[in-house]
């Protein structure tokens, strides 16, 4: 750490600006005197002119040319000041004993010798200090780290710089009291023992240097020896032969020897040995070197008075500003319109504090106007005033007129005072200031900065000027002692912050351009220039300066200095014009004159009894001032002052009638301008003027200061005012004061209505919030004490009082209130509390506090009902938590609502905490146990919140409890596994983010399933199959079902929306969704037997209805097939399954056509048809798995149903066998027994022929059996060497007899003759009435799909088939009524599946509703077969 700077300069206050109307600016004095009480109170105030008030720039810029002051601004500061004059004595000390003085560095600072110095002479001296070893203690005080070992330096240099300088002050090196004449006597008239003894006091004294040696000198007359005046002026004693009386000798040890030694003063030519000196020297000096004799007249000369030189150069206005400007934009290294008012307010502090850094500026101080022009305009001035500014050669703010006008007393004085009476102008730079100091007879005085950059003033208020003078005289006392008067030279500054530190009051300003600057009487100011500027001052002085004006001149007597005008004489002018004086001045004149009369006749009297009886009559108003001052006070003599013959043109002031002369006082004259007998009449002159006022001025002050019951009205003090009006009394603080009385008066009686009639004007207000103008209950117990202290009486204070103590009472109550526990019972106390305080027209800070008690309460309130388990079963949300903590939040700190809101945030902690933990557990990845979640559910009971996570947690572990005990009991039972609740409970599993022990194995066996299926998928699916595993193995419920889709659409549409529809059949869906819901593979074996019947059913239908379109009597151009869904055309292929056609070019035929091979279509053939081997592996895999599934079930019933179709086709080919011989024969004639193969199929006129490309079995010549038998052969999906077989055989034909042909072609004509008119007739009645069925839902029991199942199989006749879809369009009824009309009723057997008109059966709609119908025919067949 280093020795500790300069603090950085804190800004004071700001003074009061004030900005007057036009109407104010009118008269300067008037805004003046209405400003001073607040201005006085900071010393100097700031007036900001109209914005239009613009006065010309007047001064002759070109004559304008002036001399600058030099200021150096560390020697400015009075500190600093001193700093340095110390400093210039330790150089100038070492220089004249040659040696240049060089500043110790310590720190890598520069060493403050001259707190060094003080510090040491406060610790008791060097000795002291060394002795108790405080040097680190000073070392600390000068700011300097401890522990650095600081304090032996600052020892070193003290020792080696101010240590000497210390001793030469205090005279110990007794060398100044022993003259060149005392020596030499010493020398020649004491004994050789006496000198041997001296030389060892001395040389003692030389070595210890501890307490000094007086030597006495004896009166011992000796002649005088003179060196001859040839002796040559050396430093070193030269080795020639000297008389004896010539011999040199140490003036101290009084020997010759050690010439090299002996030192000869520069000045005196007297000699020295170095040894000798004290303290002695190790060398010999290289310059001049003074001895201790010399050395001390040298420093005893008085040090010259500090004041500022004026610079060599001449500067013009323009030069001077071209150099500011330039300094500053270089000092700043900015333009200089940059630069901020703090920084450089703040660098000037900084420089003017420091001794290391030397800025010198030039200032344009006190240039006379009178000689260059104002920067006002006056008139006869050599400025040209355009018309438009006329207006300011007569402004009472021009400051050539301000000075000189009637209310201003400088008006009476005859001469012309530069500077005073006349303006100065001030032209500055940055930096450039006027050091701390008071106006001239303490006057005020007014600047004007005409433009350029701001200037910064520093102010303190009259009162605190003796305050500021002490300061200054402490911290500096030397500069003081040599320049009693140092604050009137206008040299010397001190920073504020300083005297701010002391207790003095201190202000500020930025004066720019365009603005007045004022300053009050004995105000203290000072300040700088921030730039380049142009400024005017001039002084002036009102009434209520007469007073201090005395005061001044007697301070200036007390300090010997001189006045710049005579204040008596300015009064005695005044009185002489007493006729037209002012009746304000007037009065303040009468008092001023009986206070100098009093001290004039007490003088007189003093002098009289000292003796002096010579008087005359002299005119001392004809002399000027400098040849009528005091000679020994300075101060300008005018009613009187003593002369004496020797002296001539010498006076003194009766104050120093002592101090004249040392003649007899009878020789003194009694020099006096007027006498006691010519003052009174004068004084009685101005009190007549002035007594009309004084009367006025007297009821005045007595109706102002009445007492209690004694007070008048507020009508009298309008009274008053209004006769200061008629007689035009001048403006004076009396006339303020009524004026403001009266008006605080009439101000207290509108408020005091207003308070009184706040009750009735409340009522109407609509906001909640108080009125800017309210007052408190203070305010208005204040304004109520106001009332009672006004001079005056006010009928509304009675009144007001009585209000006071209303809401005095309302204030106690609501104390009371605030001061109980919140409850939620006092809601409507606080209410009403609320509404009687919201009728006073005061601001009440009771009201704030009980609406927030009203919140408190009423959120204490909600807390309590979202606490209430009746009104809020669930209990408390996070949500209503944070909604409830927001709210209370913002509520104001209560110790009911503070424990309910810790209470809340606290069991917010735990939900969030309890939230978060259990969101944590339910999204871990891998999932916790069952056992962590179990043991947070544990934790989790105990809080009295609504928590969803929690609530899902304890949801996932019910779950989770509920899917074990699932699983256990799967295990438990040994039953076999169904896929779908496998999948289920794997599923289910995945969505329990709980670590369930069972679900890999269930995993596990679920991926063999997939495994299995996969393996499934390729043994039977053939490549890019639309089909599913599923439907490949699963009989075809499907079939037909389009053709009865379309069937029903067209049947749709000819019936009323508003009649029932069809119920809609069942889907592969259902098959597989019963399927998986079958308890036991029997179940599941009985649903796939009743998909089978529906299959052959189906299957059945839908094969008569694909021959019936091949019929030769079919319109091939309007027939749709393949799945092109186009006519047949050319080559065709048909389907041995579904005996559909289809184009060869649509599908892919058969690899060799003449192969006895059965050809399906792509809808027919659903697999690979992999061998029986291959299914029994698979299902052997699957049974290993132990796991049902749908696939699996269908799987087993094909095995099944392969096997039982097995032993059919071996009996049946069996029978073949017996008559192959037969057969052969019969399968040679292809007319009967097949189809030729590119022989056209029945081709009619008109239509398209189209002819088979394959061998086809000839369906009307097979029984029912051998047809079922084959189809059922062809829908298994399993290889088997008895299909083709049985194919190959009934290819060929069965052998038949010609009647069988013969009936059989009988047949197929009358079938197709059946199927021409039922087509026919199903096109008419579609395009003329539109029939359509009302449906019915089958409803079919185990045992009628058995009796089904039978029924179908032992048909007879593929004819029945034929019929049962021509049912469809016609009423097989044996007896048809063939109804009519647009809605035809039909109704559906529920076992031949045949559609019947309800009028031809008997059957009403109602019935076939709620019944199951059965036709004739098959409830005859079913009651035979249970016979």
């Amino acid at each position: 750490m280093t020795q500790r700077g300069p603090a950085e300069f804190t800004p004071p206050p700001e003074c009061p600006v004030f900005e007057p109307s036009w109407e104010e600016f009118a008269d300067p004095f008037a805004f003046i005197n209405k400003i001073r009480p607040i201005a006085e109170k900071t010393g100097i105030c700031k007036v900001r002119p109209p914005p239009d008030w613009q006065p010309p720039f007047a001064c002759d810029v070109d004559r304008l040319h002036f001399t600058p002051r030099i200021q150096r601004l560390n020697e400015l500061e009075a500190q600093t000041r001193v700093k340095l004059n110390f400093l210039d004595q330790i150089a100038k000390f070492w220089e004249l004993q040659g040696c240049t003085l060089k500043i110790p560095h310590v720190e890598r600072k520069i060493l403050d010798l001259y707190q060094l110095n003080r510090l040491v002479a406060e610790e008791g001296g060097f000795d002291l200090v060394c002795r108790e070893r405080r040097w680190t203690k000073i070392a600390m005080t000068m700011g300097f780290a401890p522990g650095k070992a600081v304090g032996s330096h600052l020892r070193a240099h003290y020792e080696r710089v101010l240590y000497p300088y210390h001793l030469f002050h205090s005279g110990t090196n007794l060398l100044v009291s022993l003259t060149y004449k005392c020596i030499r006597s010493i020398y020649h008239t004491l004994c050789i023992n006496r000198c041997h003894y001296i030389n060892k006091c001395i040389r003692m004294f030389v070595l210890e240097r501890e307490v000094p040696i007086q030597v006495k000198q004896e009166p011992v007359e000796i002649k005088e020896i003179n060196p001859e005046p040839e002796k040559c002026k050396s430093r070193y004693k030269k080795n020639i032969p000297l008389p004896p009386v010539d011999l040199y000798v140490c003036l101290v040890c009084g020997k010759g020897n050690d010439e090299d030694r002996l030192l000869l003063c520069d000045g005196c030519d007297d000699s020295y040995h170095t040894f000798c000196l004290i303290p002695p020297l190790s060398d010999v000096p290289k310059g001049d070197w003074r001895c201790p004799k010399c050395l001390a007249q040298e420093c005893s000369k008085p040090q010259e008075a500090f004041g500022f030189e004026q610079a060599c150069r001449d500067y013009s206005l323009k030069s001077f500003g071209e150099m500011a400007d330039s300094f500053k934009s270089d000092y700043f290294n900015m333009p200089v319109h940059m630069v901020p008012t703090e920084l450089v307010e703040k660098e000037f502090w900084r420089l003017v504090g420091t001794i290391e850094e030397d800025v010198t500026v030039e200032y344009g101080a006190d240039i006379a106007s009178k000689e260059f022009g104002s920067g006002f305009p006056i008139k006869g001035g050599k400025f040209k005033v355009a018309p438009h500014d006329e207006k300011y050669l007569q402004c009472g703010w021009n400051l050539n007129n301000m000075a000189m006008m009637t209310p201003s007393v400088l008006t009476h004085i005859t001469a012309d005072i530069c500077g005073m009476t006349l303006p100065w102008l001030y032209v500055g730079m940055c930096f450039s200031s006027f050091c701390w100091h008071i106006e001239d007879h303490w006057s005020y005085s007014i600047n004007y900065l005409h433009w350029g950059e701001p200037k910064t003033w520093y102010g303190a208020p009259g009162f605190a000027a003796e305050q500021l003078e002490a300061v200054m005289k402490k911290l500096a006392p030397e500069l003081f002692e040599s320049q009693p008067d140092l604050l009137h030279q206008l040299v010397t500054i001190m920073n504020p912050n300083t005297l701010m530190a002391h207790g003095v009051p201190i202000y500020r300003t930025n004066q720019c351009a365009g603005e007045f600057v004022i300053t009050f009487p004995r105000s203290y100011h000072s300040g700088f220039n921030q730039g380049f500027n142009f400024a005017e001052a001039v002084n002036f002085c009102t009434v209520d300066w007469m007073p201090l004006g005395r005061q001044c001149v007697d301070h200036y007597r007390l300090l010997h200095r001189y006045c710049v005008f005579s204040h008596d004489e300015m009064v005695c002018n005044m009185a002489m014009k007493a006729g037209s004086l002012d009746v304000v001045l007037a009065s303040a004149v009468q008092k001023d004159m009986r206070v100098m009369i009093k001290e004039e006749r007490e003088l007189r009297d003093k002098v009289r009894k000292m003796g002096v009886v010579q008087c005359e009559l002299f005119e001392y108003d004809l002399l000027a001032d400098d040849e009528r001052q005091c000679v020994k006070c300075r101060t300008t003599c005018y009613l009187s002052a003593l002369t004496c013959p020797c002296r001539p043109g010498v006076q003194v002031c009766l104050h120093h009638a002592h101090d004249l002369c040392s003649c007899p006082v009878s020789n003194y004259t009694l020099n006096y301008r007027f006498t006691l007998d010519d003052l009174y009449p004068m004084m009685n002159a101005v009190q007549q003027r002035a007594e009309s006022y004084d009367e006025w001025a007297a009821r005045v002050t007595e109706v102002m200061e009445a007492k209690l019951d004694k007070k008048r009205n507020v009508t009298v003090f309008r009274a008053l005012l209004g006769e200061s009006d008629e007689k035009s009394f001048p403006e004076n603080d009396l006339l303020r004061q009524l004026r403001l009385v009266t008006q605080d008066a009439e101000k207290c009686s509108s408020v005091a209505q207003r308070l009184l009639n706040g009750k009735r004007q409340t009522r109407y207000r609509t906001g909640g919030g108080n009125s800017p103008n309210q007052l408190t209950v203070e305010e208005m117990r204040s304004f109520v004490r106001q009332l009672y202290n006004l001079p005056c009486s006010l009928t509304q204070a009675p009144l007001l009082k009585d209000l006071l103590n209303s809401i005095e009472d309302f204030q106690q109550h609501s104390e009371k209130l605030l001061s109980d526990e919140v409850s939620a019972d006092s809601v409507s106390e606080i209410e009403s509390l609320l509404e009687e305080g919201s009728q006073f027209d005061v601001f009440l800070p009771e009201l704030p506090l009980l609406r927030e008690r009203l919140e408190q309460t009423r959120w204490l309130t909600g807390v309590q009902q979202a606490e209430d388990l009746v009104s809020n079963p669930c209990g408390l949300s996070l949500d209503s938590m944070r909604r409830l903590i927001d709210r209370g939040v913002g509520l104001t700190p209560h110790p009911s609502t503070e424990r309910t809101m810790a209470r809340l945030q606290e069991l917010l902690t735990i939900s969030e905490e309890m939230e978060e933990k259990a969101q944590a557990l339910l999204k871990a990845r891998p999932p916790e146990s069952l056992e962590t979640l179990s043991s947070m559910l544990t934790q989790i009971d105990g809080v009295p919140a609504y928590l969803p996570n929690c609530l899902l947690l304890q949801d996932t572990v019910n779950r989770a409890k509920e899917w074990l005990q699932e699983a256990e009991d799967l295990q438990v039972g040994g039953q076999t596994l169904v896929l779908s609740s496998l999948s289920d409970m794997v599923l289910r599993a995945h969505a329990i983010p709980v670590r369930l022990e069972p679900l890999d194995q269930l995993e596990v066996l679920v991926s063999e399933v997939q495994a299995w299926k996969e393996s499934a998928a390729k043994t039977f699916l053939i490549k890019n199959s639309p089909f599913t595993l599923f439907e490949v193995l699963c009989p075809r419920w499907e079939v037909g079902s389009s053709l009865k889709k379309k069937m029903r659409k067209v049947k749709g549409e000819c019936v009323s929306s508003g009649k029932k529809k069809l119920v809609k059949l069942d889907s592969m869906s259902d098959v597989e969704r019963a399927l998986s819901d079958s308890k036991d593979s029997a179940s599941a074996m009985f649903t796939l037997a009743e998909v089978r019947l529906k299959e052959q059913e189906s299957l059945c239908s839908l094969r008569a209805a694909n021959e019936s379109k091949l019929l030769p009597t079919a319109d091939c151009a309007a027939l749709r097939v393949c799945v092109c869904q186009k006519p047949p055309m050319g080559a065709m292929l048909q389907c041995e399954l579904c005996r559909d056609a289809f184009h060869s070019v649509c599908v892919r035929g058969p690899s060799d056509p003449l192969d006895p091979e059965a050809w399906l279509c792509p809808l027919c053939l659903r697999s690979t048809k992999p061998s029986l081997d291959k299914i029994q592996t698979l299902l052997s895999s699957l049974q290993r798995i132990r796991v049902r599934l749908p696939e699996g079930d269908a799987l087993r019933y094909m095995i099944e149903r392969a096997g039982s179709w097995q032993r059919r086709a071996r009996e049946v080919i069996d029978s073949y066998d017996h008559s192959l011989t037969s057969q052969d024969c019969r399968r040679a004639s292809p007319t009967l027994s097949h189809r030729t193969t590119g022989a056209a199929l029945y081709p009619s006129p008109g239509s398209v022929s189209f002819m088979h490309t394959q061998n086809c079995i000839y369906v009307p010549g097979l029984s029912s059996e051998l047809e079922e038998l084959m189809v059922e052969g062809l829908l298994l999906q399993v290889s088997l060497p008895e299909t083709q077989q049985l194919y190959r055989l009934l290819l060929s034909g069965p052998p038949t007899t010609n009647t069988s042909h013969t009936e059989h072609r009988d047949a197929i004509t009358s079938a197709e003759k059946k199927a021409k008119r039922r087509m026919n007739r199903e096109e008419t009645e579609i395009r003329d009435r539109g029939i359509k069925p009302k449906s019915k839902k089958q409803r079919m029991g185990t045992e009628k799909r058995r009796e089904r199942k039978e029924a179908s199989v032992s048909a007879s006749d593929v004819s029945q088939s034929e019929d049962s879809e021509e049912d469809m369009t016609q009423c097989p009824a044996e007896n048809c009524l063939q109804p009519e009309g647009e809605e035809v009723y039909w109704v559906q057997c529920d076992c031949c599946n045949r559609w019947f008109h309800m009028i031809c059966v008997g059957v009403s709609a109602e019935l076939a509703a709620k019944e199951d119908y059965m036709c004739v025919t098959c409830s005859t067949t079913n009651a035979g077969r249970r016979k």
